[in-house]
């Protein structure tokens, strides 16, 4: 078997070398890695360097060999980009200013950033979006924009702001435009950027509001009894879509708006949460309208995503809960809090160790296990609103101000 491929029976997962995290939270989107990630964590601990990166941007950092890319962005929106870093020396390779928007959406709210869609990269190509202010493929050598995309079909009114990030699948390009005019799911020919197909939502949404109407989720791809399924997360309700025609299977009634986690697929359960705070497991191999197996309203993440790993579902709310739930059932096992401020940050697994970083620049590690225990805590000069990636044994950690490699054995 060779060591770059490993085909899993009763999955759909495709397991990249351990240099590559190639979208975001890494391979599939499940947030795991079997690195050897260091325990202590903390402004100068393991630090191997640290690169000054202003600007306001959330994105996520993804890797493919010696290469980090994100996406960066001014405070007003007017100047968009797609940063490069060399992976072992933390300097800039790539500054590439992709956009220059005459006249950004605004937003209400100063939470969301201009530039909070991770972007997704293979051998050659980066794919950076920016929501209804562009997409591009880039070339990960030259930067050189292969292909944009900024026309009126790619585009909608998102009111507070782009969050809903790429993922890649043999040659199609998926992103989801869930704005509060329109919402829809659109895939691209990654080769040239014309549209293969547009999925308009077909749900009915029970509501005018055009607020509650937003979503700034990631899909995922399953497959699941005998088919391949795009899992697209809304507002108020959660699409699976056919990933070559855009056909509609199933919708599932999962609730609430601003939905920004990606799912995740375990034990014949996808599982799904909104930014209301409210959770769903649904069994995906029927057709039509289904109903959840489960669902939860305890402290439940909004805005990051969770971890399934063995027979629980691991999250951490906005608020600093941690939870531990049983995966075929909901049951909760344990809730403790961090006492480490508010997160917004996905976690991420690491063998047996869960790695969390908050808002106000704390970082907690605590044992994914039916009993809680921390584990580790650091604290670094500022927070973080995108989630870790990993490249061989280290952390790529990007904060509000600056990007990390945090590596070292212990």
């Amino acid at each position: 078997m060779k060591r770059t491929i490993l085909f899993l029976i009763f999955s759909t997962v495709l397991t990249l070398p351990a240099a590559q995290w190639n979208q975001f939270r890494g391979p599939n989107g499940a947030g795991k890695t079997d690195a050897d990630l260091p325990l202590t964590l903390g402004e100068g601990n393991n630090v191997k360097w640290k690169t000054p990166m202003p600007g306001k941007a959330w994105s996520s950092p993804v890797v493919w060999g010696d290469q980090i890319w994100f996406t960066n962005a001014e405070p007003d929106g007017h100047k968009l980009w797609a940063v490069c870093l060399d992976a072992g020396t933390g300097k800039v390779v790539h500054n590439k200013l992709v956009f220059e928007i005459a006249k950004p959406q605004k937003s209400p709210v100063a939470m969301n950033s201009y530039a909070s869609s991770t972007p997704v990269i293979e051998a050659g190509r980066v794919y950076v979006t920016f929501g209804a202010h562009g997409t591009a493929c880039l070339d990960t050598k030259t930067a050189k924009t292969i292909w944009q995309r900024q026309d009126d079909e790619l585009y909608c009114d998102h009111f507070r702001l782009p969050a809903s990030s790429p993922i890649l699948s043999g040659d199609t390009l998926f992103l989801q435009f869930d704005g509060a005019d329109k919402q829809f799911v659109v895939a691209l020919n990654k080769k040239d950027g014309e549209t293969k197909w547009l999925h308009k939502r077909a749900f009915d949404f029970g509501t005018d509001n055009g607020d509650r109407k937003k979503a700034y989720g990631t899909p995922a791809l399953i497959t699941s009894g005998g088919r391949k399924q795009l899992i697209t997360p809304a507002a108020v309700a959660t699409e699976a879509l056919d990933p070559d025609t855009g056909k509609l299977l199933w919708t599932a009634r999962t609730g609430g708006m601003n939905a920004s986690g990606i799912p995740q697929f375990g034990h014949g359960l996808v599982f799904v949460n909104n930014g209301m705070g409210s959770m769903s497991a649904i069994r995906p191999n029927k057709k039509d309208n289904l109903d959840a197996v489960w669902s939860t309203r305890r402290n439940v993440a909004k805005k990051s995503s969770m971890l399934v790993h063995g027979d629980y579902i691991y999250m951490v709310a906005d608020n600093g809960v941690a939870t531990c739930l049983e995966a075929k059932t909901g049951k909760s096992i344990w809730s403790e809090r961090l006492n480490a401020g508010e997160f917004a940050a996905s976690p991420i697994l690491c063998g047996n160790r869960i790695y969390c970083f908050g808002i106000k620049g704390n970082a907690v590690i605590f044992a994914a296990a039916p009993k809680f225990k921390i584990l580790s805590q650091g604290k670094y000069e500022a927070g973080f609103m995108a989630s870790p990636a990993v490249t061989g044994n280290a952390l790529i950690l990007r904060t509000k101000s600056a990007v990390y490699r945090v590596e070292g054995r212990e």
